[in-house]
C-alpha cells in the first residue's frame, strides 16, 4: 500500500541504558559494544532523541521469572555461575566457548538488554506508545538451554513470550539479520499464535546452518515459520525483491496484533562475518517498509530491535539511527552529513574516520516478483521454494 494511504502517525519510546555496553565479550571479539554507544551518540547528535513524540527510557533487568518464559531455570543458573567463574568453560550451555566468552557481567548485562526489550513490548501492547526501539536487543540465537552465536538471553523471544502472557493472540516476527533467527523460531516452533519470518544468507554458507525453506513450523503450527535463504552475494535489488515477494503477503494473511522486527546490520557488503552485499540505503528502505506494514496490518504496534552487525563504525550506527528516525516518524534524508561532533567522537574512540554521510550513495530498486520469474536465477529459485512451502498454509497461492 502506498505510504499516502497508510496511517503512519508516530510516537516512539527509545529504550536505552548506557549500562548495556557492559555486554562485552572482550578485546578481539566481533560483538564490540562501541557499536551501541556510537549509535546512540549519532541518534543524539542528529536531534532524534529530543524530537517531538520521542521518549528515551531505561528499564530494569529482566528478572528470573521473566527469563524463564523462554529459558530453563538450569540455564539461568549456569549463566550466573559463568559470571562468577568466567575462566570456566561450559560447553553444555554454550558458555566460555569461542563465540560466547564468559565475562563477569554476562548475566547482568544480558538480563538488562532483555529487560529493555520486554519493557518495550509491554509499552507497545499497553498503548503507551505505538512504536518502541531497543537497538541493543535482537539477540536471536540464544536457545532455551544454551548460549549461541554471541547471544546469551534471547530478548526477542522473551518480548514475544511476554506479549503472549499479556494476552496477545497473533504476533508476527520478521528477522532481516544476515543469520537465520533460529532461537526465536525454536522458541515458538509449535505455537500457531506466533509467525516467525526470517530472510538470511543460505545455511550452506553461513552460521547457524539452519533456516531452510522446508522449515515451516511444528505439528499444529504448520506455516507458522517462513524461511527465505538467500544466495551469497545477494545485493540490494535481490534482497528487496525477496522481502517484497514474501513478507507483505504473509503479514496481510496473518493479521498480527503486534509486529516485532529484528534489524541485524550484518547484511551489509562491508560486514566481515557474512557474504551478502546490501547497502545502508537498502537497510533503511526495509525499515521504512516494516514501519508501514506495522501500521497497515498491526494497528501501528511495532517493536523494533537491533541484532548483528560487525562493521562497527561504517555501518551499524547509521543503519540503526535510520531505524530510530523511521520509528520516530522523522526519517533522515540519506544525503544528510553526519555531524562533525559525532565524527570526532568516532575518531577519539576508535582512531578510525567516520562516514561522512548517512548514505552509501545507493538508490535501491527491485523488480517485483509478480512481474516475472526467472527459473534459472538462484534467487528466484529460493523465493519460489519458500512461497511454495509456506503460502498454501495461509490460503495463498505460491
Amino acid at each position: 500500500m502506498p505510504d499516502a494511504e497508510r496511517d503512519t502517525s508516530c510516537g516512539l519510546h527509545l529504550f536505552w541504558d548506557e549500562a548495556v555496553t557492559a555486554y562485552d565479550f572482550g578485546p578481539g571479539h566481533p560483538m564490540d559494544p562501541a557499536r551501541l554507544s556510537l549509535t546512540m551518540r549519532l541518534v543524539e547528535s542528529l536531534g532524534l532523541a529530543a524530537g517531538p513524540g520521542v521518549t528515551v527510557r531505561a528499564a530494569p533487568p529482566a528478572g528470573e521469572s521473566t527469563l524463564r518464559l523462554v529459558h530453563t531455570a538450569e540455564y539461568v543458573e549456569a549463566v550466573k555461575f559463568a559470571a562468577a567463574h568466567p575462566e570456566r568453560q561450559d560447553t553444555r550451555h554454550g558458555l566460555g566457548t569461542d563465540d560466547n566468552w564468559a565475562f563477569p557481567a554476562v548475566h547482568s548485562a544480558s538480563a538488562l538488554i532483555a529487560g529493555q526489550s520486554v519493557a518495550a513490548a509491554e509499552a507497545v501492547w499497553r498503548g503507551e506508545t505505538p512504536h518502541a526501539v531497543n537497538f541493543a536487543g535482537g539477540l536471536h540465537h540464544a536457545m532455551p538451554d544454551r548460549a549461541s552465536g554471541f547471544c546469551v538471553y534471547n530478548d526477542p523471544a522473551l518480548a514475544i513470550a511476554r506479549l503472549l502472557e499479556l494476552g496477545a493472540e497473533r504476533i508476527a516476527y520478521v528477522d532481516v539479520d544476515v543469520h537465520h533467527g533460529d532461537g526465536v523460531q525454536e522458541a515458538f516452533w509449535g505455537d500457531p499464535r506466533v509467525l516467525t519470518v526470517s530472510l538470511h544468507e543460505h545455511p550452506a554458507t553461513l552460521f547457524p546452518q539452519t533456516g531452510w525453506a522446508t522449515e515451516t513450523g511444528g505439528p499444529g503450527a504448520e506455516g507458522s515459520a517462513a524461511n527465505l535463504p538467500l544466495p551469497a552475494g545477494t545485493g540490494d535489488a535481490g534482497w528487496l525483491r525477496a522481502f517484497h515477494a514474501l513478507v507483505p503477503e504473509l503479514l496481510a494473511a496473518f493479521r498480527p496484533q503486534v509486529l516485532v522486527t529484528q534489524h541485524g546490520a550484518d547484511t551489509h557488503l562491508e560486514d566481515p562475518l557474512a557474504h551478502l552485499a546490501v547497502t545502508v540505503d537498502a537497510q533503511r528502505a526495509i525499515a521504512e517498509e516494516l514501519h508501514g506494514l506495522a501500521h497497515e496490518h498491526a494497528g501501528g504496534r511495532w517493536l523494533a530491535l537491533g541484532g548483528g552487525g560487525y562493521a562497527v563504525v561504517d555501518v551499524v550506527p547509521r543503519t540503526w539511527t535510520h531505524l530510530v528516525a523511521t520509528a520516530a516518524g522523522r526519517p533522515v534524508d540519506p544525503a544528510t552529513e553526519t555531524p562533525e561532533s559525532w565524527r570526532a567522537e568516532v575518531y577519539r574512540r576508535t582512531r578510525r574516520p567516520a562516514p561522512l554521510r548517512m548514505t552509501d550513495g545507493a538508490r535501491p530498486v527491485w523488480r517485483d516478483f509478480d512481474a516475472g520469474y526467472d527459473p534459472a536465477d538462484r534467487l528466484d529459485q529460493a523465493i519460489l521454494a519458500t512461497r511454495r512451502a509456506v503460502l498454501p498454509h495461509h490460503g495463498l497461492l505460491p
